[in-house]
């Protein structure tokens, strides 16, 4: 994966989203004077210079590839963009280029349609949409290199635009990307999970563009490439594994990825990851782990019987592994960690014995202060365990739980501290001693001050009575159950 390709993906996951547009000009800047890398945007072109150069490209004359060229070049301005639109003919000139059999011109055509492509402008995009038929065309022959192009230039359509989805649909996107995922070269596996990724997060996907690529084999090898890992470049893996992300947050799917074995491979998948993060890890790293954590807390929210495939304590090794590594420069790991284990702990023993057992509770209690979504979750975790019953409740407090719980009661978040007293109120119940002990440390003053918060006092007063009476009635509700992972 480019480095381009990465500070997008970082930038849109910032943005909650990773619809984006990407732009193949590596040699750009090179060729036409930038320095260090650089892209030099070229000034506007007036009405009379774009005609000139389209005239130039029409003639046929020797110097119609540089004609060419310079016209890419200045389609990267957006103002000379919209003038070139606007002029007749001009999509048509560039399409029979794109079209004709000289390959050297087709391929500049297809960088002009690229930087089209590209246009922040919805106008100028749409003025593409004869172009896709022959993108889709070209994506099942050519250079790899002119694939590639081809790829990125229809998922940058794509994006913005639902005429271009409503008019590929029919064409038979989905069987010619079919297709194309079975190519060895990396480069075109890429460009493919990029358009993957963009049509199946478009408004219309669940119903239109979802249950067609479950009728191919698309799923089959989409896992097959993302718990590939990095053996299939991280670029691939990371692409891969978001498309699998969309697809899996539309649930009704969950069924064809559980049986494809989704589950136990996205979970060795993370084995592997884990153990890899320690060494040299490939940069964008981070977009891969994100997706895979997403995918398994997603596919574990529901009830459906393939969650003993994954009863493997090196789960929660890999994910405090995950943990520790990526806390300090992608601290937002943690919560895809966080929601990850709130999933695998709210049902079954299993996992909640084995965190005990392993003696990771100290580091899932550090995690309290990362931020106020991390000590919902971790708080809520500690239900999951102490729900479980006594037995699990005297290991918390033999654990020295109730220290580090007790700062938590002073923090001016209602909901972190309304699922801090849910904690003791379990901890209370099923392990009296756990009161005492609290009494003894002073949280009952912790407690009184929320008697004033309307959201807070009902709960507040009943911990209070059940530090007189810890086998009183209280006015707590159940434990949270599993959680959907962010869609």
């Amino acid at each position: 994966m480019g480095t381009d390709s990465i500070a997008a993906l970082r930038k849109a996951r910032r943005q909650e989203q990773l619809v984006s547009k990407r732009l193949l000009r590596e040699d750009v800047a090179a060729e036409e004077g930038g320095q260090d890398g650089a892209v030099v945007v070229p000034d506007p072109l007036s009405v009379d210079e774009v005609l000139e150069l389209l005239r130039d490209v029409q003639r046929g004359s020797e110097d119609r590839k540089k004609s060419l060229s310079r016209l890419r070049w200045a389609l990267q301005n957006k103002e000379t963009q919209q003038k070139f639109v606007r002029l007749d003919g001009s999509i048509r000139t560039l399409i029979g280029l794109f079209t004709s059999s000289l390959a050297d011109m087709q391929m500049e055509a297809a960088r002009c349609l690229h930087e089209l492509s590209h246009s922040s402008d919805p106008d100028v995009a749409e003025t593409c949409l004869p172009v896709t038929s022959y993108l889709l065309t070209y994506l099942s022959g050519h250079s790899v290199e002119f694939t590639e192009l081809c790829l990125y230039t229809l998922g940058n359509l794509v994006v913005e635009s639902e005429a271009v989805r409503k008019q590929i649909l029919p064409q038979g996107i989905i069987p010619v990307l079919t297709s194309c995922i079975q190519s060895p070269h990396e480069a075109v596996l890429e460009g493919l999970g990029y358009v993957l990724s963009q049509l199946l997060q478009a408004k219309e996907a669940p119903t239109e563009i979802i249950p067609l690529v479950l009728d191919s084999v698309l799923p089959q090898y989409m896992l097959r490439l993302v718990c590939s890992g990095l053996k299939a470049g991280v670029g691939v893996a990371v692409e891969f594994a978001w498309c699998l992300h969309y697809i899996v947050c539309s649930h009704a799917a969950n069924a064809v990825l559980l049986s494809l074995g989704a589950l136990p491979a996205l979970t060795s998948l993370l084995f592997d990851l884990a153990s890899e993060i320690p060494q040299d890890a490939p940069e964008g790293l981070e977009l891969l782990v994100c997706p895979v954590l997403r995918c398994l807390s997603n596919l574990l929210a529901e009830e459906t019987g393939y969650e003993v495939q994954i009863q493997d304590e090196r789960l929660l090794i890999a994910l405090f592994l995950i943990l520790q590594c990526f806390l300090q420069q992608h601290p937002f790991i943690v919560q895809e960690c966080l929601w990850l284990l709130n999933n695998l702990t709210a049902d079954k023993p299993f996992f909640c014995s084995a965190l005990l057992s392993l003696d990771l509770l100290p580091a899932l209690l550090q995690l309290l202060p990362c931020s106020q979504m991390a000590s919902v979750l971790v708080l809520t975790v500690l239900c999951n365990i102490a729900e479980k019953g006594p037995a699990y409740c005297q290991q918390l407090h033999w654990q020295h739980a109730l220290p580090l719980l007790l700062p938590t009661l002073t923090l001016p978040d209602p909901e972190v501290v309304g699922q801090c007293l849910e904690l003791l109120h379990l901890l209370f119940l099923h392990w009296p001693e756990a009161a005492a002990d609290f009494l003894r440390q002073g949280g009952h003053h912790a407690l009184e001050q929320h008697q004033s918060t309307p959201e807070l006092q009902e709960r507040a007063r009943a911990l209070l009575d059940m530090i007189g009476q810890p086998l009183g009635a209280s006015a707590f509700s159940p434990c949270h159950a599993t959680l959907s992972a962010f869609s």
